[in-house]
């Protein structure tokens, strides 16, 4: 077996085998989880975005979550993190920080395929979503290729 198609068999066992893991790797922890000891599980809004291209998750990809306010007129910046070698991003919101409201996840795709040599046509995925009741826990995964994306609303 090719040590390509290994890693990529590795990968994927990790991800269906195993729970949301939290590594630092080279990539910025998100604000949220620094010296307060929260658990990655605990967040009640997660992402995780997988590069279909490659089958492999998109590892250090940039995000930016925001928080639309003043009546609908402007978006809050909440928090700006990376994904993990995982693909993930598990702890954008503290639990009780969550509020009712419309959220969007804006993932910097060009970025991403800037640092792998490969074109791309979206330079920035944006993913709007509604929370009614802040109670819920909230996934958002993202599929990315340089010429398509498709996102849906997780468990």
């Amino acid at each position: 077996m090719s040590s390509g198609v290994a890693l990529r068999l590795r990968t994927l066992q990790r991800h269906l085998g195993s729970p949301e893991v939290w590594t630092q790797g080279s990539f910025p922890v998100p604000l949220v989880a620094q010296g307060r000891g929260m658990e990655p599980g605990s967040s009640p809004l997660t992402t995780h975005v997988l590069d279909t291209a490659s089958g492999l998750p998109a590892e250090g990809l940039c995000l930016r979550l925001s928080r639309l306010e003043d009546h609908g007129q402007q978006w809050t910046e909440l928090r700006k993190s990376y994904t993990d070698p995982d693909g993930r991003c598990p702890g954008l919101l503290l639990p009780g920080q969550m509020k009712a409201g419309t959220y969007k996840l804006s993932f910097d795709t060009e970025g991403y395929w800037q640092e792998r040599g490969q074109e791309s046509f979206y330079p920035y995925v944006e993913v709007v979503f509604t929370i009614t009741n802040e109670t819920h826990k909230f996934h958002v995964p993202l599929l990315l290729s340089p010429w398509s994306y498709t996102t849906y609303r997780g468990s």
